[in-house]
């Protein structure tokens, strides 16, 4: 049993990008959420979650996602943080240890920054996230010791933003601007990054 799954947020549905699945946007000619997993995968998470939303019944048919574990997020409306405890609620009782949160929407951010993240996991108690001059990014890795807390405030689109404010003593930050970008798909113009 892998200590730390790859948790990969893909339920959004793009309404800035008039209603595209984020997913399902084209990325080196393949579904970006396919890209995403390969990334977890090659950074060396063995076990993926895959929360899912927006066109999910699309995403699961033109989506090779091989053995990933494919979450259904219903609420995937109310924003990211029913995804993030969708996910970590997946992950409960499977035994794992802690779970590294990636974002579908970050192609920027490839293997070396996620692998950077991963090799800082100690165990449960583990709070661990990639940076970018400093300033705290994704992905983030959450020992299963803060499951519980984490989806207790994770609402609307804030995820974990607000457990981590009142924890961030205990980040351990791993500067990963040399090796990734940072930047989101979040708009028309940011589509840019997909060519």
């Amino acid at each position: 049993m892998p200590a730390v799954a790859g948790l990969l947020l893909a339920a959004g549905g793009g309404r800035r990008l008039g209603g595209r699945p984020k997913a399902l946007l084209t990325y080196r000619g393949r579904p970006l959420v396919e890209h995403a997993v390969a990334v977890l995968r090659a950074a060396g998470c063995d076990r993926v979650h895959v929360v899912l939303g927006a066109q999910a019944a699309a995403v699961r048919k033109r989506a090779e996602l091989g053995d990933c574990v494919l979450v259904d997020n219903p609420d995937w409306e109310q924003g990211m943080g029913t995804s993030l405890r969708a996910g970590l609620d997946s992950l409960t009782g499977t035994g794992v240890r802690a779970a590294l949160v990636s974002l579908v929407d970050q192609p920027g951010i490839g293997a070396e920054a996620v692998g950077r993240v991963l090799a800082e996991f100690r165990d449960g108690t583990s709070l661990v996230s990639a940076a970018y001059e400093g300033v705290r990014g994704h992905p983030v890795l959450f020992g299963a010791d803060h499951w519980a807390g984490i989806a207790a405030t994770a609402t609307g689109d804030r995820g974990a933003r607000v457990y981590l404010r009142d924890h961030a003593e205990a980040i351990t930050l791993v500067e990963c601007g040399d090796v990734a970008r940072p930047y989101d798909i979040d708009t028309e113009a940011d589509l840019v990054h997909l060519e």
